[in-house]
């Protein structure tokens, strides 16, 4: 399940290139509003992932890195702090 994380965060990251590349030189006439708007969308959906999963890193070594990798990459980065606390749980 590790690797389909991992994927996801690399097409995730890949896609925001593609995002900030458009933004600096556009694709042609459809694309460019599409990706655009791609990327809006994507983005209100990560700040809406911070806002219901702050309080539940607030508390962890570095919040701030935590909520810079949701605001990349999302529920990919959540998902990782899933497994990490319940692999920290089957330890202890």
């Amino acid at each position: 399940m590790k690797v389909l994380w991992g994927l996801g965060k690399v097409l995730t990251l890949m896609f925001w290139v593609v995002v900030v590349i458009n933004v600096f030189n556009p694709l042609i006439n459809p694309f460019d509003v599409l990706v655009n708007l791609a990327g809006s969308l994507l983005l209100l959906t990560h700040l809406l992932e911070l806002l219901l999963f702050n309080g539940s890193i607030k508390d962890r070594p570095n919040p701030w890195r935590d909520r810079l990798h949701i605001l990349l990459v999302g529920i990919f980065h959540l998902q990782t702090l899933r497994s990490t606390s319940e692999q920290g749980a089957h330890h202890a």
